[in-house]
């Protein structure tokens, strides 16, 4: 279990005043912006969630409507007007795996997410987002900060992983391939796949039905 902390140190670290000191330096937004016909320069976002969803993205797009607590939160928490955030890493053959960290403060990878209710663990896609960010930027630490609509907040401390980066670098080889030849990517179920825009896709189409109750399947008039 990654460990969460709450106003302790963590070796000589206060790891609650660097989420503090960051959140107070927040500067501009600066967007990810992705070349879809580029397909040598993979980002780290596409293959750290569904690759079936990054491919639509690229390929035959959907658009699909933010929250308003996203909104405001990619606009601050995307990157320090001071610091360079933006990161790479390549593998072979010329893919180039491109990343983006929220924040590098002091030697520290920070990145932010906005949830409705505070995950007991860190999200999967998460943990290996942060985790890849630490290899690209050469750091042994990073924080993930999940932050609610009124404003709390709550972290996780991880360290850096040498598997979790090669299964990270493994999707993108596999995302680069499809993407070449032209092949969807499998379906990876997860309970995210229920407000992707691309559900019907890969799913069953909704339909408006009549209603049915449950006295009417066993042949009970209802009064």
């Amino acid at each position: 279990m990654i460990p969460k902390f709450d106003n302790v140190e963590m070796g000589d670290k206060d790891y609650k005043q660097v989420v503090r000191d960051a959140i107070e330096s927040l500067g501009e937004d600066v967007g990810i912006k992705i070349d879809p016909k580029d397909f040598q320069t993979i980002h780290l976002h596409e293959v750290t969630k569904c690759l079936r969803q990054s491919y639509y993205d690229r390929i035959d797009p959907l658009k699909q409507e933010q929250s308003s607590l996203n909104k405001i939160l990619g606009g601050l928490f995307r990157k320090l007007k001071s610091r360079a955030t933006v990161g790479d890493y390549d593998i072979k053959d010329g893919i180039k795996l491109k990343g983006q960290a929220d924040m590098v403060v002091r030697d520290v990878v920070m990145i932010f997410r906005s949830v409705e209710v505070f995950p007991e663990n860190p999200l999967p896609s998460d943990i290996l987002y942060l985790n890849a960010c630490m290899w690209m930027f050469d750091k042994i630490e990073g924080i993930i900060t999940y932050i609610t609509r009124d404003g709390k907040e709550d972290s996780f401390v991880a360290t850096k992983n040498q598997k979790m980066f090669e299964e990270v670098i493994r999707r993108t080889k596999v995302f680069n391939d499809l993407l070449k030849e032209k092949k969807k990517p499998i379906i990876e179920p997860s309970t995210e796949c229920l407000n992707c825009q691309y559900y019907t896709r890969c799913f069953i189409k909704k339909k408006e039905g009549k209603s049915i109750s449950i006295p009417s399947l066993f042949g009970v008039k209802e009064i």
